[in-house]
């Protein structure tokens, strides 16, 4: 049981907050390029502008973005912003493009965000589900845990205390009549933790980048898969490994990639376990049933392969539908209709989003090289006063 003084006045919460946390985790980062750690991002800008300002998208996009978006609904029928759009939406056939775009005009209003009021450009990264060989069982090759949430672990919601703290969160264990910072993740990689095994890896690396997409699978020997969601996070402010090895004179910002510190990693076995060490959060898993769906984000719904996206929800709600334009890697357009379904600890500001690219390598491969410059445009419905 938690000691009922340590809320008694605001500023203990604030004290308990920084020595728990050092700052409140709410999620826990999926990034495949290694954005940098968050802060909290100025109060959010919406400029409303006519339907015409929006970049031109084939049908084939406009089609899967709204069938991507209409799947927030079996999340949102009951929401006062999203409910009546949802139940108009359901009647629009998604084969026929004209009709998706009588809708979309009809009930929503268009806003683009703007970073301080002003800047339209912003980041747009990458994410995917990796796929990585293991075991249900500790083996001689598969040694590396995977754990559940632990049996200790304490997770206090403060907006149940102080609404301005919506969405934050205290975790640690608790000593006696005292909540204590959880084990950061050097110290569970070296001693365990008090928490089921769900599956075994076989390389610290995986793990950690598991870690980082927040979900994924675990390939067994006779060829199953499990499928591992982000169940919790122990408390501690997510460092980007990436950043360390910049930090370290190992690699230069501008070639910061999942398969430049798969590299670096393979060539410095030695020095992995201090890499890892550079990041104390650690993230937690829950086994969830196979599926040929995506995996499912934070609202709950299965995410679409280049069309679901995590945003920061601060500025941007659950269940928005959002136009993004950017590009990829090799500088092709990206410009369709996405859905706002995900969030992720890294991702944090007015014009930032994490496209999610589907399972596997080549997946992986193309959110890994993300890091690029975008536009988004946010579809409110009309009459509905927009996100404080």
């Amino acid at each position: 049981m938690i000691d009922s003084a340590i809320f008694f006045k605001r500023k203990h919460c604030i004290l308990l907050a920084a020595a728990v946390l050092a700052g409140c985790a709410t999620t826990t980062p999926r990034t495949g390029s290694e954005a940098p750690t968050p802060t909290s991002p100025p109060a959010a800008t919406y400029a409303k502008v006519d339907w015409k300002a929006l970049p031109a998208v084939s049908d084939a996009d406009l089609q899967a973005g709204f069938v991507a978006w209409r799947s927030s609904c079996t999340r949102l029928k009951n929401d006062a912003v999203w409910a009546k759009p949802c139940a108009t939406a359901a009647a629009v056939s998604d084969k026929d493009p004209a009709a998706i775009r009588q809708f979309l005009q009809r009930d929503l209003d268009v806003y683009a965000l703007r970073a301080g009021g002003h800047q339209a450009d912003g980041l747009i990264t990458g994410y995917y589900e990796p796929i990585y060989p293991g075991s249900l069982t500790r083996t001689a090759a598969a040694t590396v845990p995977v754990y559940g949430t632990p049996d200790d672990l304490v997770v206090v919601q403060l907006d149940s205390i102080y609404p301005e703290l919506k969405g934050k969160r205290l975790r640690g264990r608790v000593e006696g009549k005292v909540l204590k910072p959880y084990d950061d993740a050097g110290t569970i990689a070296a001693k365990g933790a008090k928490a089921p095994v769900l599956a075994w890896l076989t390389d610290p690396m995986d793990l950690q980048l598991l870690q980082i997409q927040g979900s994924g699978r675990v390939r067994l020997g006779d060829g199953t898969q499990v499928r591992l969601a982000y169940a919790e996070q122990n408390g501690h402010p997510y460092r980007a490994i990436g950043r360390w090895l910049v930090d370290q004179g190992q690699l230069k910002k501008e070639d910061v990639t999942m398969d430049a510190i798969r590299a670096w990693a393979r060539a410095n076995p030695a020095r992995v376990p201090e890499l890892l060490r550079s990041n104390p959060s650690y993230v937690f898993f829950v086994r969830n049933p196979d599926s040929p769906e995506g995996p499912r984000g934070s609202l709950n719904v299965p995410l679409t392969a280049g069309y679901s996206v995590a945003v920061d929800r601060t500025v941007v709600p659950l269940g928005s539908l959002l136009w993004l334009s950017t590009t990829r890697p090799d500088g092709s357009p990206v410009v369709r209709p996405v859905a706002a379904q995900d969030t992720g600890g890294a991702i944090a500001g007015e014009v930032r989003a994490d496209l999610y690219w589907g399972s596997g390598d080549a997946a992986g491969k193309l959110a890994g090289d993300m890091k690029q410059k975008g536009n988004i445009w946010m579809l409110w419905p009309k009459g509905v006063a927009l996100p404080n």
